[in-house]
């Protein structure tokens, strides 16, 4: 059984806890574009839409856990959700083109619907 001593603690048990969340392909392709603590935070955000019904971003700062008021991690999600690192030609598109060159040979026909 985990004690929690305080928000801090919690907040550092979580991040142990969320690390294994994302597939390790994911996870290693993640780390050439985000820095340490912009990985922890969608690691975060990862475990909270999975655990949460709904995706206000009042609701997902109410739940997140960091050691800062909950106007402070409103306006922290919302400078994370407007990245340009997570635009989906910096990062998504290299993501799902590394996932076609995985499962795909070169020369076969793909047909993206």
């Amino acid at each position: 059984m985990v004690q929690f001593n305080g928000k801090k603690e919690r907040s550092r048990n979580l991040i142990k806890t969320v690390v294994i969340m994302l597939a390790s392909f994911y996870q290693n392709f993640l780390e050439k574009y985000l820095n340490k603590a912009q990985l922890i935070t969608l690691k975060m955000l990862v475990w909270l839409l999975q655990n949460q019904k709904q995706v206000k971003i009042e609701r997902l700062a109410a739940t997140l856990p960091l050691p800062i008021q909950q106007n402070s991690r409103r306006r922290h999600i919302q400078r994370f959700l407007t990245l340009n690192t997570l635009s989906v030609v910096l990062l998504w598109f290299p993501i799902i083109e590394a996932i076609i060159n995985q499962h795909f040979k070169v020369g076969s026909q793909l047909t993206i619907a």
